[in-house]
């Protein structure tokens, strides 16, 4: 299983968000401390402020933060949310067409019972989870403090 780049920049962004705390965040700085296309990072904070994730602020003193606190951020449900199409095999879809072995196969039930183990096991953490080295963090993304 593969998570797309949205999904890894929607990640990286709220870890960006979290770690400056009630200090507006925009999406110039963290493209830049990044290095991600400024383009990407406005579709993808677009998506996290729509889910609940981000409250934005506009206007020239505007940018975000988070809507909620790190350890209310669930790392299965963000994922669950960025991810457009969880099906890691053409039976998942239906749509697509059918397998000359569907129904005889015990592939999609074992390869579903394992993307239910991946999403278990991202339910257990947090963004606070992943903030939990905050100043290496921190110092990594050359974050400062006024």
């Amino acid at each position: 299983m593969r998570l797309t780049t949205y999904t890894d920049y929607s990640l990286r962004v709220l870890i960006f968000v979290g770690l400056k705390g009630d200090e507006l965040t925009t999406i110039t700085e963290i493209s830049e401390r990044y290095d991600i296309s400024r383009n990407h990072l406005m579709k993808v904070v677009n998506q996290l402020s729509q889910d609940g994730y981000l409250k934005t602020i506009r206007g020239k003193k505007g940018g975000m933060l988070l809507a909620r606190s790190p350890a209310e951020i669930n790392l299965g449900d963000v994922v669950r949310d960025m991810e457009d199409n969880l099906d890691i095999v053409e039976c998942f879809d239906k749509k697509k067409g059918c397998c000359q072995i569907d129904g005889y196969c015990q592939l999609q039930g074992i390869l579903g019972e394992a993307v239910i183990a991946f999403f278990d096991v991202l339910s257990r953490y947090t963004l606070k989870d992943l903030m939990s080295n905050r100043q290496g963090l921190q110092k990594a993304l050359s974050i400062s403090f006024m």
